[in-house]
């Protein structure tokens, strides 16, 4: 549980129980419900590795499509 609270406290952003965490020009989601659920994936949204099943990988992807633009930024 601590490792949970971890990384939802190192999250850019969280939707839903998914954590969004930049690394480097990749974006790694984990379903905080269900952490052996993951994805990484392009900023574009091009999904690159997952542990996903097909429906939770568009419910990630439409949340990342909506709400990128609250990504925290590393600048700010």
């Amino acid at each position: 549980m601590d490792d949970i609270k971890k990384i939802a406290d190192c999250a850019d952003m969280i939707v839903n129980g998914y954590a969004f965490t930049r690394d480097n020009d990749r974006i790694k989601v984990l379903n905080l419900n269900s952490p052996k659920k993951a994805l990484v994936m392009t900023e574009s949204g091009k999904v690159l590795e997952t542990t996903m099943d097909d429906i939770e990988i568009r419910i990630v992807i439409d949340y990342w499509e909506c709400d990128r633009e609250f990504m925290e930024d590393e600048n700010a």
